[in-house]
């Protein structure tokens, strides 16, 4: 199994899953890099993505396994590529897998909160996510449910304010269960605190259960 490291940014947070999908699959096509389809009666380009990202959200470790059937060489490919990819996509490198996307249990993320008023304390936003309890709403597959998202949350550090934003880094779990970014933010309202009238999120790290860098 061969393994393609990527960024999405600018333009390219837009685009959905789905769509992402379709968008490597004809980048693929055009490079003249050929790779395994799936069987029956409709193939399509075997492509398996970890933790798809939400529209909006930027990233500059998105992994995507894939399996070659032609002759390129694998360190071609990631070249190849980024002639034939969007704006805002950007092929970093591709590499032979040897970990499970199952194995990946952190993320690094970064928020960016934006005021347009009052600009809350960096201080106190610290302070909440230091408490033995913080309840958020979650969404389920059928419903909603009050989750304390403490154990989620590995590290956080926050820059002091400037012109109305504040920088929250965060280390969060990152599946089963797992925290996104705007649910890290919207627990800032659920400590009774002001939230931002505005965030822009980015992932920037993927780790394993120790905390090493996951590839």
């Amino acid at each position: 199994m061969n393994r393609l490291l990527f960024k999405k940014a600018g333009k390219a947070k837009f685009i959905s899953h789905l769509d992402l999908m379709r968008t490597m699959q004809r980048a693929f096509i055009r490079a003249g890099v050929e790779i395994r389809h799936t069987e029956g009666f409709n193939p399509h380009p075997y492509m398996n993505f970890a933790l798809p990202l939400s529209v909006g959200t930027e990233s500059v470790c998105e992994l995507m396994d894939f399996e070659l059937t032609g002759g390129c060489p694998l360190e071609e490919v990631a070249g190849r590529l980024n002639r034939s990819l969007p704006e805002g996509l950007e092929a970093v490198s591709a590499y032979s897998a040897v970990r499970k996307f199952k194995e990946i249990k952190w993320l690094d993320i970064e928020a960016a909160l934006y005021y347009d008023n009052i600009v809350e304390d960096a201080g106190r936003i610290r302070e909440i996510f230091s408490r033995d309890e913080l309840v958020i709403e979650k969404k389920t597959k059928r419903s909603t449910a009050e989750v304390n998202i403490i154990p989620m949350i590995r590290s956080v550090s926050l820059d002091k304010p400037e012109g109305g934003r504040i920088v929250l880094r965060a280390t969060v779990a990152a599946q089963d269960p797992g925290l996104s970014p705007a649910q890290l933010v919207s627990a800032i309202g659920a400590g009774g605190l002001i939230g931002p009238d505005f965030a822009k999120f980015k992932r920037l790290e993927l780790r394993d259960i120790t905390g090493d860098i996951f590839r």
